[in-house]
């Protein structure tokens, strides 16, 4: 199949989370598996060596009457054998960060990603590549699959074309008021209930879950939750109407990045044959993070600090977990006020409790190695990485059981022979410390027990090869053509 695979980011070009690691990871899955794979992103200023790109062309997209046509130019670099092509108007994409900066909004990004998608369409056809897929992501392409069913919907060149959008997190939807998709007429002309919140704003996800072909979310558990009013960020019934259409697809991890046994961001290498040897990243762990060099057990964080990493459901009860005998490492940056709550609670307990304020790739891997738990008490999390990467690295995941957290880790209590973590499932503070109780006197208590857990979860994997045999089967239902891999 021909694959135009239109992403916000791309892992090695420009990342903020977890919708990066996919746009790099499937496209490399699907070439290796014999698909032509053209990747479309912005030519943003943060694009290492971006000067290197070679030059394919200018274009111009045409706006509606009144307004001015959109002249740009396009670039193209490779991640590994898959062309990227990259989509260039400075006004939009030369910028100091991709969406935002100081924790505000571009107040311009339905501009920007109207015309983004818009260009993406008009640049396959331009180039000479015919998809049989249109793979997009995210409410920042999600206008793509209106635009195949309506600007060309009897357009001969996309005639055979299908849409896929797949919801990395649905709780971002890009709503903007309408006027900011001039580039769009026939979007912004379009009053649709079914599109819109309120009368003057169009919800971008809204546009593509109406109008793509398969729409797929990156678990299992996941794609049901987006069926309920509890978990579909206020579009259920959206997705309830397409639920024979959605598709849940666990994502696969890079273990290439996430290997004990060879990553060089880790003071030791070690494997599940040499677990003895983790210790020595826990003491690097505890240098690194200013707390005493010890044996006790170590419980890490890595993540964006916002309510839904579950930091409501931490930070009141963290004081009465800190009384015990233990380690608590917490990296990231975010919401200011939880910054200073951590801050203010790292002074109370500076010798069991470091809170770094950091997004900082290095100790994200020696958090994972150093530590003997870590933490996920998400309120959501579609699919998640940072539990797979834990598994990997003998560090017991403890997670609420929602999204991919509850289809990769398998909660000791419920599943002791087939266990690799703790769980807990009611968003509530004290069922956190309870389980955090529970994990800690498992770690003191049965050490033996604790190493074979540790043993199951380093052998535990979740493999791009198998999740992109799910990714064909929904293209080829979308293209009509089912049960054939």
């Amino acid at each position: 199949m021909n694959i135009l695979f239109i992403a916000s980011e791309v892992e090695s070009f420009a990342k903020t989370g977890g919708l990066a690691d996919v746009a790099k990871s499937l496209p490399l899955a699907l070439k290796r598996r014999g698909h032509d794979v053209r990747i479309v992103m912005p030519y943003y200023a943060a694009i290492p060596n971006r000067e290197k790109a070679g030059h394919i062309g200018g274009f111009t997209l045409p706006t509606r009457p009144g307004h001015t046509d959109i002249p740009y130019q396009v670039r193209e670099m490779t991640l590994d054998d898959v062309p990227v092509v990259l989509i260039e108007f400075p006004n939009y994409f030369d910028r100091a960060s991709l969406y935002a900066e100081n924790n505000n909004a571009y107040p311009d990004n339905g501009e920007r990603f109207a015309f983004f998608s818009g260009a993406c369409l008009q640049v396959a056809e331009k180039i000479g590549f015919r998809p049989d897929i249109v793979h997009c992501n995210d409410w920042h392409t999600a206008l793509v699959p209106m635009l195949l069913k309506t600007r060309y919907a009897n357009h001969s060149f996309f005639q055979s074309t299908r849409s896929v959008l797949t919801i990395h997190n649905g709780a971002f939807q890009g709503v903007f008021e309408r006027n900011q998709l001039w580039a769009l007429p026939e979007i912004t002309d379009t009053y649709n209930e079914a599109i819109m919140q309120g009368h003057a704003y169009i919800n971008f996800l809204k546009c593509g879950v109406l109008y793509a072909d398969k729409i797929n979310a990156v678990s299992p558990s996941y794609a049901s939750e987006l069926m309920t009013y509890l978990g579909g960020h206020g579009m259920a019934k959206n997705f309830q109407e397409r639920s024979s259409d959605v598709r849940g697809i666990i994502n696969g991890c890079d273990y290439a990045d996430w290997d004990p046994k060879t990553d060089p961001l880790i003071p030791v290498n070690y494997d599940v044959q040499h677990l003895d040897d983790k210790v020595l990243c826990k003491h690097a762990l505890q240098k690194r993070a200013g707390l005493p060099i010890s044996d006790l057990p170590m419980f890490g964080m890595v993540c964006r600090l916002t309510e839904q990493k579950g930091l409501n459901l931490l930070l009141p009860i963290l004081d009465k977990f800190l009384v015990h005998q233990l380690q608590v490492v917490i990296v990231g940056t975010g919401e200011p006020a939880l910054q200073d709550r951590l801050t203010e609670l790292m002074k109370a307990y500076p010798d069991r409790l470091a809170y770094l304020n950091a997004h900082d790739n290095a100790l994200a891997h020696l958090v994972e190695a150093g530590s003997d738990f870590f933490l996920m008490p998400s309120l959501f999390e579609p699919c998640g990485l940072n539990q797979m990467y834990s598994l990997a690295y003998g560090t017991l995941p403890i997670i609420r059981a929602v999204g991919g957290l509850r289809d990769t880790v398998v909660d000791y209590d419920t599943q002791p022979r087939r266990a690799t973590g703790f769980s807990f499932q009611e968003p509530e503070p004290l069922a956190l410390l309870s389980t955090l109780r529970r994990a800690l006197l498992f770690f003191l208590q049965e050490p033996c027990e604790y190493r074979r857990v540790q043993e199951q979860a380093m052998r535990t994997r979740y493999l791009w090869s198998d999740s992109v045999r799910e990714y064909e089967l929904m293209y080829q239902e979308a293209l009509g053509v089912s049960n054939r891999r």
